[in-house]
């Protein structure tokens, strides 16, 4: 027995050991690929370990009431033990546990700080809309006294962790590096204005509460640290798909605000010359908020059907309103327009290209079936492309990222094609930057037999038909997205770079398209590649080439008939003759018939 597990441990640990010297060649073949293509960034991780554990193999056998500290090990990072029970502990549970603040933050990318800055956007919203109406309505009262404070000071907590951890973690950009230093990232914050403005935010006015009470305008300071609302829109904006939806949300809250404001105003004049007194006051019945609010409403927006001013002093606040609802009205309106319309950018240009395409086809007189298919091309490749040349987009970015979403989008499609496979992997960085998008409609024809062929397509989305037979009408075969044809025509010569089937949209199709005069730009640059490319283009036209038997008729006579065939028995000679170290006139006959065949 002591001998079999002797043997059983020798032969697990020598499996491990193969499957590790495995394990080590993978990574450095990888590692000898990125040292030959150095411009070339590899995304593959590094290869794992089997997650297959060896069986278990004889161990010392620890002292009663200890555990062995392999087993403790595990348990302490999956397990828990209370009592006699065993609890798991939960996923969330245990990346909580063993979380990490970073030591620096990329207030760009990073996700958890656009959460932080939500935080604090809501802590800053509930000193900038309560301040107000604690101020002027009489809803803090002393038996509700210790709720307002508990809210008012976590807020406070939530400005002072915003200092402490996060503002001196953020990264910054100085000479054109991204600073990441603990002592530099603190020292250009303490620099910085928005650091005087959060320690205004922080004065410590409430300790006036002993002397004048708890009133809310002593908390006023609080109002001031809209730069985080500043900054959180802009981090926002950049992940959202649709942004115009959040800038018409936050241009309303806008609004909202300011009628918010006056209504509280409307409030404090009123208590201030006495709820009732005039018909132009709020008369103190029914909701106080919800009244005061309608009547800001009727202001700002210049209704009109108000009470008119008595004193003097609500003349003056009548027409102080006025002016502001006025000079607030028209602001938001305009700003509302530059919303919506910045949102309708595109579907307007859209329209507009539509309607001087439609414009110039009526002045020429174009018949009714080709307008018809050039509506259809402009509907279609709007709704499935939102745009209409890809380009036109791409061209605002640098060659670095144009590359980095030529590669995501069209790589995987580019480097299955035979022709391809084993070029230099720049070149073929090169050549996605060089593919065309082309929308094809039903029954459209992408290419003709017999015509020249000087581009290469890769079908990105729907399908195409080759056609033949005798009618040209019959279908070959359907190709779907991922495929590609015409690769042949880019390099084939001597009237070789003829199309040899119809093919045909079978829906709509959206092809990428390389010209061949964009690949021989690229091909100057990588010889290499060149010679490959002309050598596979050979030797997939001679295999594509059907021989001259397979065409020739049934009844057709042969010139020179073919040869026959060996006899076995004169094989089998030969074979054995073979054997006997080539000597003998048979042998010399085998030679003759083998050089013959050669020639032949």
């Amino acid at each position: 027995r002591i001998g079999s597990a002797t043997s059983l441990s020798s032969a697990i640990i020598n499996n491990r050991l193969q499957e590790l010297v495995k394990l080590f060649k993978e990574r450095t073949e990888k590692v000898k690929e990125k040292l030959t293509d150095p411009d070339v960034t590899s995304d593959d991780e590094s290869p794992t370990a089997s997650p297959a554990r060896p069986a278990p193999v004889a161990a010392p056998v620890p002292p009663p009431g200890r555990e062995p500290e392999g087993d403790k090990l595990a348990g302490d990072e999956h397990y828990c033990e209370m009592l006699c029970c065993t609890l798991k502990y939960q996923p969330w549970l245990y990346r909580l546990k063993n979380y990490r603040f970073p030591s620096s933050i990329d207030p760009l990318t990073n996700l958890m700080y656009v959460l932080w800055l939500f935080f604090v956007v809501m802590a800053w919203n509930w000193n900038c809309w309560l301040i107000p109406v604690r101020w002027a309505f009489p809803y803090q009262t002393p038996s509700n006294i210790h709720c307002w404070l508990v809210v008012d000071y976590l807020c406070d907590l939530i400005y002072l962790l915003d200092i402490l951890v996060f503002q001196t973690r953020l990264q910054f950009v100085q000479g054109g590096d991204i600073i990441t230093d603990k002592k530099a990232m603190k020292e250009n914050y303490l620099r910085s204005q928005r650091f005087k403005m959060d320690v205004v935010c922080l004065l410590p006015l409430d300790f006036f509460y002993f002397r004048v009470g708890v009133n809310p305008l002593l908390r006023f300071p609080r109002c001031l640290k809209y730069m985080a609302f500043f900054e959180f829109n802009n981090r926002l904006e950049a992940i959202l798909s649709k942004a115009y939806i959040y800038r018409v949300i936050r241009t309303t809250a806008y609004l909202l605000y300011s009628l918010h404001v006056n209504s509280c105003l409307y409030y404090w004049a009123s208590a201030y010359e006495g709820l009732g007194s005039t018909t132009w006051v709020y008369d103190g019945e029914g909701n106080s908020y919800i009244r005061c609010y309608y009547w800001a409403v009727k202001t700002l927006i210049t209704i009109g059907g108000l009470p008119d001013p008595k004193t003097l002093f609500e003349i003056i606040f009548q027409l102080l309103n006025y002016f502001t609802g006025v000079f607030a009205f028209s602001v938001m309106i305009g700003q509302m327009r530059d919303v919506v319309g910045a949102a309708t950018a595109g579907q307007t240009y859209y329209r507009s290209c539509m309607d001087s395409t439609i414009k110039y086809m009526n002045f020429y007189k174009i018949p009714k079936t080709v307008q018809n298919r050039v509506k259809t091309w402009y509907e279609y490749t709007w709704h499935s492309q939102g745009m209409l040349d890809e380009s036109e987009l791409l061209v605002q970015l640098p060659d670095k990222m144009r590359l980095d979403i030529a590669i995501d989008v069209n790589y995987n499609i580019v480097s299955k094609v035979a022709l391809f496979q084993g070029c230099d992997r720049q070149m073929i960085f090169d050549m996605l930057k060089r593919l065309r998008s082309v929308v094809y409609l039903p029954n459209d024809y992408v290419c003709k037999k017999g015509e020249i062929g000087r581009e290469m397509y890769i079908i990105q989305a729907g399908q195409v038909q080759v056609l033949g037979g005798p009618d040209g009408k019959t279908v070959l075969v359907t190709l779907k997205a991922g495929s590609v044809f015409g690769e042949i025509s880019l390099l084939a010569a001597g009237g070789g770079n003829r199309r040899t089937a119809n093919v045909v949209a079978h829906g709509f199709a959206n092809l990428f398209i390389l010209d061949k005069k964009d690949l021989n730009e690229i091909l100057v640059h990588y010889p290499e590649s060149q010679k490959l490319l002309r050598k596979k283009a050979k030797k997939m036209l001679k295999n594509n080439n059907k021989p001259n038997d397979e065409k020739r008729a049934p009844g057709d006579a042969l010139i020179i008939p073919p040869k026959t065939d060996t006899p076995k028995l004169f094989q089998a000679a030969l074979a054995a003759m073979g054997r006997m170290r080539g000597e003998g006139p048979l042998a010399q006959l085998r030679w003759r018939l083998k050089e013959l065949k050669v020639m032949q």
